[in-house]
């Protein structure tokens, strides 16, 4: 399914977020940027050591923060590594939204023309997927309604068929 906001695509796939050919891949990152398990655990496997390398000397970043790496071995010339909440850790929603505002920021800044991004804090921080949708998308749709960006595509690469039919119903609405 496909959306056009000031001339600019939001895309949404079900797929693996590690084979897209795009300028950057948003990895659902940890505070310490320690790529561990789930999306960040694939990106690891698939990228290789030099993605953890530069998370090592960049050191961390805060929750509703995001910094960029090289990406490695990965199809993607950038990993985007997004920190997004934990669930019940307290303003939940503000830091999804400023962990996805932030992406849309240094892929502007960088001049990046595709950025996919997963449902971020969906998985182990346990975030529910339905307002995951809803923020993230609306930050997405404001963003590029409202600010000057060399974006021409955002993707949301959903693992599962489920996921992304959530996100397609919440796209409509």
């Amino acid at each position: 399914m496909d959306k056009v906001v000031n001339g600019k695509l939001i895309r949404l796939m079900q797929g693996d977020l590690t084979e897209l050919d795009v300028d950057a891949i948003v990895n659902a990152a940890n505070a310490q940027l320690i790529l561990g398990g789930g999306v960040a655990g694939a990106i690891r496997t698939k990228g290789g050591p030099s993605i953890q390398e530069e998370c090592d000397r960049i050191g961390g970043t805060t929750v509703g923060g995001a910094v960029v790496t090289g990406g490695g071995k990965l199809k993607a010339r950038y990993v985007i590594h997004a920190v997004g909440p934990r669930y019940g850790e307290g303003d939940e929603d503000n830091k999804l939204r400023n962990a996805t505002l932030n992406s849309l920021i240094r892929a502007t800044e960088k001049g990046m023309k595709s950025i996919a991004f997963p449902a971020i804090s969906t998985g182990i921080f346990g975030f529910p997927k339905d307002r995951c949708a809803r923020i993230m998308l609306k930050t997405v749709e404001e963003f590029l309604a409202s600010r000057e960006t060399s974006l021409k595509e955002v993707l949301f690469c959903l693992w599962s068929v489920e996921d992304l039919e959530l996100f397609q119903k919440t796209l409509e609405s």
